[in-house]
């Protein structure tokens, strides 16, 4: 009797001692090798200052076993990004900040082959919002100001922009049709060159946000004259939304992490468990109202219907400025 109980629960015991640390396996999935951090923007601008706060954050908390390597694709809009993450389906160790030319690059470009609903949905960090920017020196003050300065110029008043077909041309679109102007858009590589435009008065205006022109406000070099949000931004109290001003129009830049297609989803959990600290830290909070973010973090089936919504909602935009 003793053999036999020995012979039926050796094979037992083995198999549970198997299943328990495969469990662990699969639980305790880490990078083997850096992480590269992609950035489908330039240097300087709102989504390269988030990543680089989100990797000194990551380190800083140890909230990562190997280091996140930023890297900045800006080229074609984002469409070098977007085609290099495509081109990592399967690879765990590839993810990427992204911000609105996530939606508005494949859909002008479809050339590409990119089909963002494909890439992991890791996180939602926030929704970075937009305020209509001017210099000090134009003497500007309010929208009615800039309304009757840049009718007066034409098509020689300069709107400087992120990109073409992206969100800041987005927004001056809507400027000109609400208010019959006939602006110049000029594309720049990054935010950060659009706001350096502004502050040196190489353009007459921008559509910035917060992070990217915050430096020069502060400095006293730029004014913000109206924001794009659904109630005003308490850092700039004094200006009024769009909505205040008559006109129905809200408009946010999401700022996502996402991975390469096909990632397993042990490493998507992982990216999900790291990403969801990084936005409880005192560091990403209080950067989110230092620099006017809004929005919950979101994740999974989610975030993936918040980016179907939001490439419907481009699409419609982009057919009406006659870029797709």
């Amino acid at each position: 009797m003793k053999t036999l109980c020995k012979t039926a629960v050796v094979p037992a015991v083995v198999i549970v001692v198997a299943l328990v640390f495969s469990g662990i396996a699969v639980a305790g999935w880490e990078p083997k090798k850096p992480v590269d951090f992609i950035i489908m923007a330039g240097k300087g601008g709102g989504a390269d200052k988030m990543a680089r706060l989100m990797q000194s954050v990551i380190e800083k908390h140890k909230l990562a076993s190997k280091p996140f390597i930023p890297i900045n694709k800006p080229g074609g809009s984002g469409a070098e990004a977007l085609v290099h993450l495509k081109q990592k389906t399967g690879d765990d160790h590839t993810i990427m900040v992204t911000l609105n030319s996530f939606y508005t690059t494949p859909l002008r470009q479809p050339g590409l082959g990119v089909d963002v609903m494909t890439f992991a949905p890791i996180g939602r960090m926030a929704e970075d919002t937009f305020l209509l920017w001017v210099h000090k020196d134009t003497g500007i003050m309010n929208v009615d100001d800039f309304v009757k300065a840049a009718k007066s110029a034409g098509n020689k008043w300069i709107m400087a922009g992120t990109g073409k077909g992206q969100e800041d041309q987005l927004l001056t679109n809507f400027l000109n049709k609400a208010y019959g102007l006939d602006m110049k858009y000029v594309p720049f590589k990054g935010g950060g060159r659009v706001a350096k435009e502004l502050a040196g008065k190489h353009a007459n205006s921008t559509v910035n946000n917060p992070s990217e022109q915050l430096g020069f406000y502060e400095a006293g070099n730029t004014v913000p004259l109206a924001a794009f949000t659904q109630d005003r931004l308490p850092l700039f109290a004094n200006a009024p939304t769009f909505r205040e001003l008559g006109k129905d129009f809200v408009y946010f830049m999401q700022r996502s992490v996402v991975g390469a297609p096909g990632m397993s989803k042990e490493a998507e959990e992982y990216y999900r468990n790291v990403f969801k600290k990084v936005f409880q830290t005192e560091e990403w909070q209080g950067y989110m109202k230092k620099k006017s973010l809004q929005g919950e973090f979101l994740t999974g089936s989610d975030l993936k219907a918040y980016w179907k919504r939001e490439k419907d909602i481009h699409e419609t935009m982009l057919k009406d400025i006659g870029e797709i």
